[in-house]
């Protein structure tokens, strides 16, 4: 091998470009290896038929902003896409008033008085309970999880602040918190509010790309997470002009910018260790690359059950991340539609405004919860949850004038199906979804133009995501913080020196897309000041 790399990083994902960018700008020389032909990972936008493109994999990318100043990916073409409404859930056609929740929690609250008067009332005691505890949270996004053995005297010192925030929530807020953590969602929601689609609305958080349905404890830790990313129990819907990958397209030039070098088509096959220390990388071609330090973006399990060497490892540790769930349950099926798709709305109500942001189809906490049933008897849900965007409607350069796309984040979908497997299952797939679309708006068949179905088995094989779990691992209580990927390893070091993780199997996890890959950075960083790799 040549002289060593000062780091190699696995990976072109939103956190490994993120990571390459900051260890670039703290005067380290990294090599980020990518096996696809572009950067991006899940955040890509691919043509699925002539002139339509959609967000492949993930159609909302809420990026810290602090981050994206930091990073300065305006200035590298980074347009944000941000419209005021965040999510429509519709009734089925022809079935009552829309749900509506828009940035503005007043103008939420007023349009809700014609669903419910009660939940009218409430939803601003909602939005403000959940801020100030997302205020409180916000600063733990960003902090390495510390040490729980033997914490450093910085460590002890950030804990001590957190404890103060967490006294000046106030008796009310703090008791909130401490309840609400191991709750589970569809519980949360139903203090609030008696609306059945609103309920489901807000617990839907909590179950996104997770293995588990409304009724499971510890769910409302979404709602949690997502206050602490953006201010509010439910995020913004956020888009770039140009789809998602435009976000990696920013990422990838801010890194070569800061003196990164990215090579696209060149697949990490192997990660070198010997002695308890990295050595380098091996590519799929066979040729091995020599590094000091080496930043795995691959999922925890995918890092160290296939890319390193079992030997390595001690076997109590392996037993350990054999055990750590990444079960996953999505599926994604994107479509080029001929028109926009005829949603009931009010009388006099701009209906391509409404459906701007996230569309949420799910009748009911219930109704979520007996979709999750199917998929823990290895069945694909008759029902589905589905989170749509119709991307094309805040960036019409997506699609031909008059037509759209359609991108759709379907739930229950397991990867492993009791008595079938996904080739043969991928027709019942679409049915279902298309099935159950076709009561929101019908005739909806007769719009498709094309359609990309992506089964969880796609997302195992395609982006290497092991379990095809989209967040990398389960966001469970067990598996947060300073339990994500494990106690005792969640500081992005991990057995092998020289060896760190940075991806969404890490601390804050797939609810803030490219904090890991900030927070990892700081820490390898920190040590090659201290010289200890």
């Amino acid at each position: 091998m040549a002289s060593p790399r000062e780091v190699v990083v696995i990976g072109a994902g939103v956190n490994g470009l993120v990571t390459a960018c900051l260890l670039a700008r703290a005067g380290l020389r990294p090599l980020v290896l990518e096996r696809r032909p572009e950067p991006g990972g899940c955040a890509v936008t691919e043509e699925i038929h002539p002139g339509f493109h959609v967000p492949a994999l993930a159609h909302s990318m809420p990026i810290p902003a602090e981050l994206a100043s930091d990073l300065e990916l305006a200035r590298h073409g980074l347009e944000m896409l941000r419209p005021d409404v965040r999510v429509f859930a519709p009734a089925p056609a022809g079935g009552g008033v829309p749900i509506v929740l828009y940035d503005d929690p007043a103008r939420t609250a007023k349009e809700l008085a014609a669903v419910s008067a009660a939940d009218a009332a409430r939803y601003p005691a909602f939005v403000e309970a959940f801020r100030k505890i997302g205020v409180f949270l916000r600063p733990v996004l960003s902090m390495t999880p510390p040490s729980l053995d033997t914490p450093t005297l910085p460590e002890a010192w950030r804990l001590l602040r957190l404890g103060k925030g967490f006294r000046d929530l106030g008796r009310k807020d703090a008791y909130r918190l401490l309840r609400w953590g191991p709750m589970a969602a569809a519980d949360l929601a139903g203090e609030w509010f008696t609306t059945d689609r609103l309920k489901a609305v807000v617990a839907a958080p909590g179950i996104r790309g997770a293995f588990a349905g409304p009724w499971s404890a510890g769910t409302s830790l979404g709602l949690l997470m997502e206050a602490a990313a953006g201010g509010q129990a439910i995020l913004p819907s956020v888009s770039f002009a140009g789809g998602p990958g435009s976000l990696s397209r920013a990422l990838a030039s801010a890194a070569r910018a800061a003196g990164a070098e990215i090579r696209t088509g060149s697949e990490v096959a192997r990660i070198l260790s010997g002695e308890e220390s990295v050595r380098g990388v091996a590519l799929a071609s066979g040729e091995e690359i020599a590094a000091k330090a080496v930043v795995s973006g691959a999922d925890p399990k995918s890092t160290y059950m296939r890319l390193l060497d079992p030997a390595d490892l001690d076997p109590d540790f392996l037993h350990r991340i054999r055990n750590y769930r990444c079960t996953g349950t999505v599926a994604r099926i994107n479509y080029a539609l001929s028109a926009l798709p005829r949603f009931s709305f009010p009388a006099g109500a701009d209906g391509t405004r409404l459906l701007a942001g996230r569309i949420h189809i799910g009748a009911s906490v219930d109704e979520l919860e007996q979709a999750f049933d199917a998929a823990k008897y290895g069945e694909i849900s008759g029902r589905p949850y589905l989170d749509i965007t119709l991307p094309a409607i805040v960036d019409p350069s997506l699609a031909p004038a008059g037509a759209q796309v359609m991108s759709i984040h379907a739930q229950f979908a397991p990867l492993k199906l009791r008595d079938r497997d996904w080739p043969a299952a991928a027709g019942s797939l679409v049915a279902a979804v298309e099935r159950t679309l076709a009561d929101y708006v019908p005739g909806f068949s007769s719009l498709v133009v094309a359609r990309q179905v992506i089964t969880p088995a796609d997302l195992e094989e395609r982006c290497g995501l092991f379990g095809g779990h989209i967040l990398h691992g389960e966001p469970s209580l067990d598996q947060i913080f300073t339990m994500r990927p494990m106690l005792g390893w969640a500081q992005y070091r991990t057995p092998v020196k020289g060896l760190f993780l940075c991806s969404a199997g890490t601390h804050p996890g797939g609810w803030v897309p490219g904090q890991p890959g900030a927070n990892a950075a700081r820490e390898i960083a920190r040590d090659v000041k201290r010289g200890l790799l």
